[in-house]
């Protein structure tokens, strides 16, 4: 069970990581993002969002599951 959480952890902190790799500006990008810069990814606001809430979906679901 121990394992499992670390497992779930770990997950989670990827997740947090590329969401916020997703607001590093890259100058070689071929377009700019919905902000108006050239970022890792040009879908920049929407999936730093999507990445983020993800993370916290998958700690309150893991959190309720292995509760029970």
């Amino acid at each position: 069970m121990e394992a499992i959480k670390i497992f779930i952890y770990v997950v989670i902190i990827i997740i947090s990581i590329a969401a916020i790799k997703t607001l590093i500006p890259y100058a070689s990008a071929s377009k700019p993002c919905l902000l108006g810069y050239k970022a890792t990814c040009s879908f920049t606001p929407i999936s730093t969002i999507i990445l983020l809430v993800v993370a916290v979906a998958i700690f309150f679901i893991s959190r309720n599951i292995l509760a029970s």
